[in-house]
C-alpha cells in the first residue's frame, strides 16, 4: 500500500486504477465479444479486485481519488453493448452492480460487524478500543472515539461510526454475517450513488 507523508492514498488509488485500466484494455483487445455474458463475469474476476484489495485499509479519502476509481468501473460498463446510451447510474443498475462506493460502505459495515458480533469479534477491544457500547445482549453501537488530527476521521474505526449508528435495527440485530450481508444488499439499494460517494470522499 502506497501512503505518503501526510497518510494520504491518493498514490494507492492511482496504482489501482491503472491496473484496473489495464486489464480492461487486455480484455478489450482480446476479448471479441461485447455482450453482458461476454463482459460482466470478467469485470468482478479480473479487474474489480485491484479496485478493492484491503480497500478499509487505505478507503479513498478525496472525492477526486473516489471519481478515478469509479471511472475504471465506469469504463467497463461501457464496454456491453447496447447500454451506452444509458447513464453510468443506469447501466450499473441495468447489470445489477454497486458503484465502488456503495460496495466500500458495503465492506466497512460488514467488516464492524465481524468485529462486533461475528468470529472477530475477540479482537475487538485491541481494533476499536473502547469504542463498543453494549446494549440489550447485542453490541450494536459504537462511541466515536477522540483524536486531535483532522485525518484521522479518515480512519476505518472512525468514518465507519456514523454509518454504523445509520443503519437500520434489523441489520444492526443480525445474526451472523450472511444474514446482515444480505440485509445490507437491501439498504444500499435504496441509496443513490452521489450521495454516498460524497459521504465515503468528503
Amino acid at each position: 500500500m502506497l501512503v505518503d507523508e501526510k497518510v494520504n492514498v491518493t498514490q494507492q488509488c492511482v496504482l489501482a486504477a491503472q491496473k484496473g485500466n489495464c486489464i480492461l484494455g487486455c480484455i478489450r483487445s482480446s476479448v471479441a465479444s461485447r455482450s453482458r455474458e461476454g463482459i460482466l463475469p470478467l469485470y468482478p474476476t479480473l479487474v474489480r479486485p485491484h479496485l478493492e484489495s484491503c480497500v478499509q485499509l487505505w478507503s479513498p479519502q478525496h472525492r477526486k481519488d473516489m471519481e478515478l476509481l469509479e471511472r475504471v468501473q465506469r469504463r467497463a460498463t461501457e464496454m456491453v453493448r447496447r447500454l451506452d446510451h444509458l447513464s453510468c447510474e443506469e447501466r450499473l443498475r441495468e447489470l445489477g452492480l454497486f458503484s465502488l462506493g456503495k460496495r466500500s460502505l458495503w465492506g466497512d459495515l460488514t467488516v464492524a460487524f465481524q468485529y462486533l458480533k461475528g468470529p472477530a469479534r475477540e479482537l475487538e477491544r485491541d481494533f476499536l478500543q473502547g469504542q463498543v457500547v453494549r446494549g440489550q445482549g447485542v453490541m450494536a453501537s459504537i462511541k466515536e472515539g477522540r483524536f486531535r488530527l483532522g485525518r484521522r476521521k479518515k480512519f476505518f474505526t472512525l468514518r465507519v461510526v456514523r454509518h454504523w449508528h445509520r443503519l437500520p435495527r434489523e441489520a444492526v440485530a443480525a445474526p451472523s454475517p450472511a444474514v446482515i450481508k444480505a440485509r445490507l444488499d437491501g439498504a444500499l439499494s435504496n441509496l443513490v450513488w452521489w450521495k454516498v460517494s460524497l459521504a465515503m470522499a468528503g
